[in-house]
């Protein structure tokens, strides 16, 4: 059965997350008086990232809501357990405008696009909500490339479930086969596609190595060649 779709994740995939979340932050720690709570803008963002990491966890296991977590994170982050959810849910879109200021595609993504065009159908398979990602996609300028967006907010379950994976190549009309997923994840996108029957790969631009079972990528500029050469592409460690 031979590859006729790409179903994209976005964060740290297509889109630059983390610089723009580290980016928005300072800015949002700046505005709102609160360096001076931590030793060092660099140790507040450290501490936003390993909350973002437990509560996104947590959502993603079906633990707490979307909206909930994001809450959550804000209480835990200022200490402020009785933070109500209309306090933080403002925190949180005053750091949103920051965050959003700083939105940037990677480089490698439209022209990696623009040469799949032709031959592959795209749609977009997020841990996020409809909401965020495409609104995020049409600010980006991108949303016309991909078919369907979907996401585990709506969906009621998120990667690696295979639930999710099934849900993206449904709203493509194919069978999981048909399909390969490409994520910055190796076990939540790479592995969890290809337990879902779908073929998974992972893009490390760090470079990180180390899951020879997987195949990876560095480069998006890789995936055109790994994609037509097309034997469901076995389990390389790398694509050189």
């Amino acid at each position: 059965m031979s590859i006729r779709a790409v179903l994209w994740d976005i964060d740290d995939t297509i889109f630059d997350y983390s610089r723009a979340d580290l980016t928005g932050m300072r800015d949002h720690l700046t505005a709102e008086g609160l360096v001076d709570g931590f030793d060092s803008v660099d140790q507040a963002l450290c501490r936003w990232q390993e909350l973002t990491t437990i509560h996104w966890r947590r959502f993603e296991a079906g633990g707490v809501d979307f909206q909930e977590q994001r809450r959550e994170r804000v209480r835990d982050f200022l200490a402020a357990p009785r933070l109500t959810g209309a306090e933080a849910d403002a925190w949180f879109e005053r750091y949103i405008a920051h965050y959003e200021a700083a939105w940037e595609l990677f480089p490698d993504a439209v022209p990696v696009l623009d040469m799949l065009a032709s031959d592959y159908r795209h749609a977009v398979l997020s841990n996020s909500s409809i909401h965020n990602q495409d609104r995020k996609l049409r600010v980006l300028g991108v949303r016309d490339r991909f078919e369907a967006v979907v996401c585990a907010a709506e969906l009621g379950v998120a990667k690696p479930a295979a639930e999710a994976f099934h849900a993206g190549c449904a709203a493509l009309g194919l069978a999981p086969g048909e399909v390969v997923y490409v994520g910055d994840q190796p076990d939540i996108d790479a592995r969890g596609a290809a337990e879902a029957g779908l073929t998974g790969v992972w893009l490390d631009r760090a470079d990180a190595g180390g899951r020879p079972e997987l195949t990876r990528i560095t480069d998006l500029h890789q995936l055109p060649a790994l994609l037509r050469r097309d034997t469901r592409f076995g389990a390389p460690d790398t694509f050189g």
